[in-house]
């Protein structure tokens, strides 16, 4: 079981780099873009699929939740890293 506390920052940066929910979410809406400006669009879509992930772990008992304020961070995390998934989707999409 992974403990989250809100004031470990290594455990927020590496549950928010590889949710697997933001890595799909940001990789097919940047591909689908037709203009950069969506990329936002897709990362804030892939933040939130993330969080519901991170939220039905924590419901399970995946995750042990302790702390206050650990979640705004992932999600605001999720959200710089699904920007990058998408706009290596974006950049990789078909022409």
């Amino acid at each position: 079981m992974i403990a989250i506390n809100s004031f470990d920052p290594m455990t927020l940066i590496l549950l928010a780099a590889v949710n697997p929910a933001v890595i799909v979410v940001a990789l097919l809406m940047g591909r689908a873009a037709d203009q950069w400006q969506k990329l936002l669009v897709a990362a804030f879509a892939a933040s939130l699929a993330g969080f519901i992930l991170y939220w039905i772990g924590g419901q399970v008992g995946l995750f042990a939740i302790h702390a206050i304020g650990g979640e705004a961070a992932i999600f605001m995390l999720q959200l710089v890293f699904g920007l990058l998934w998408a706009g290596l989707g974006y950049a990789f999409r078909k022409r």
